[in-house]
């Protein structure tokens, strides 16, 4: 077994900037279960778009390979994050053997982090 890490971070003031300017990107960004687990909360979507692009740095490859709605970052009843992958991102991993997946997401009003950790079945 090896590990594999992708970490990503966003300008929270940008990334409302962005929203504001294309209100349906919030729509193709993130799932419906997504978007209602925060809130709509700006700080909270944006380290949840962090985990998006750690999970494809994790997986190797670039933005436009998987579809964002494909890496979804729910909670378990403790509250903890907890990634859920479909359609090709959860291909590219199952293929690359990725069998258990950790994350750790913050944020503060300015500035939004994630770090996704893949367990790697060689």
């Amino acid at each position: 077994m090896r590990i594999r890490t992708g970490i990503d971070a966003v300008e929270v003031p940008r990334f409302r900037v962005a929203l504001a300017r294309t209100p349906q990107m919030a729509e193709r960004l993130f799932t419906r279960a997504e978007f209602e687990a925060v809130a709509g909360r700006t700080e909270s979507l944006a380290a949840r778009f962090c985990v998006k692009e750690a999970t494809m740095k994790l997986l190797g490859v670039g933005l436009g390979s998987v579809r964002f709605q494909e890496i979804e970052t729910l909670r378990l009843p403790s509250g903890a994050p907890v990634l859920r992958l479909s359609g090709t991102a959860a291909q590219l991993a199952n293929d690359q053997g990725c069998v258990e997946f950790s994350l750790s997401l913050t944020h503060t009003k300015m500035l939004a982090i994630a770090q996704v950790v893949a367990l790697i079945e060689e």
